[in-house]
């Protein structure tokens, strides 16, 4: 049994270290996983609708992964696309923004 054991040992401690290393602490929200990524998903949403020129009717969609912002969707005005990348390189945690918003015309 003891022989067993010894031969099982390794394997548990790779697998361990393997999940655990997923479980990294999330420095927005202090907890492991994507809560972090809906935070700031919300302080974005919530910041645009502080800007008249971001907020409805345009249609800009916030989309967080692993603290990457993901902007895309439909804004009248180039400037609408500039502001929107700008306030959302603001948010706190966010390590980059992927801008992929379109201008209606």
């Amino acid at each position: 049994m003891n022989k067993v054991n010894t031969f099982y040992a390794p394997i548990v401690m790779l697998i361990t270290t393997g999940v655990l290393a997923g479980c990294a602490i999330d420095p927005v929200s202090g907890s492991g996983g994507g809560s972090g990524d809906a935070k700031i998903t919300q302080h974005i949403e919530a910041q645009f609708d502080k800007h008249p020129d971001l907020g409805p009717p345009q249609e800009i969609n916030v989309q967080t992964r692993n603290h990457v912002v993901y902007l895309s969707g439909l804004v009248d005005t180039g400037v609408a696309v500039a502001d929107a990348e700008s306030v959302a390189r603001q948010a706190q945690g966010v390590s980059d923004v992927v801008n992929m918003i379109a201008v209606e015309q």
